[in-house]
């Protein structure tokens, strides 16, 4: 199971005890706010993308979409997204689930500008139905992220 996985990994910052576990679905941004009680756009949606030589995981904020000249720009390809059925395979935890915590050894994270504007956020952590609050600072940490990256847009007509 993929929360065990991400529980794993999260020990050695010892943060695992900080995953909370919900009762309702977090497989969604909607579902996931909903269950944590905060707004759509602190929830960090990890997105898992076809890369060059390894998959990609993209960290972005709730409220962000990809914009496909940025992403192209940055990595040199056009974005497509890891088919369903494939995303457990190649990442390490399925969809609904996805996030930067014990995932496979290839692959490679990177954070999108549009968290910055958060003090803490809810990345998921292996389940769809588990989260972890974290500041960025934490999130940074705990992710082993390459580099943060401009690749998300419609995020900033929400900054407060």
């Amino acid at each position: 199971m993929s929360i065990l996985k991400a529980r794993e990994y999260l020990k050695k910052f010892d943060a695992d005890g900080r995953i909370r576990e919900l009762e309702l679905s977090s497989a969604t941004v909607e579902l996931a706010a909903l269950a944590l009680g905060c707004e759509g756009k602190r929830i960090a949606k990890t997105l898992s993308f076809e890369g060059i030589d390894a998959p990609i995981l993209i960290v972005a904020a709730g409220d962000a979409k990809v914009d496909n000249h940025a992403f192209k720009e940055e990595f040199k390809i056009k974005p497509r997204m890891i088919a369903a059925d494939l995303v457990e395979e190649k990442i390490g935890h399925g969809i609904g689930g996805v996030c930067p915590f014990g995932v496979n050894e290839n692959v490679k994270i990177y954070l999108d500008k549009s968290l910055t504007r958060f003090e803490t956020v809810f990345p998921a952590c292996g389940s769809s139905n588990s989260a972890i609050e974290l500041t960025i600072s934490e999130l940074e940490t705990f992710s082993s992220f390459i580099k943060w990256v401009d690749v998300c847009n419609a995020w900033q007509d929400n900054v407060d």
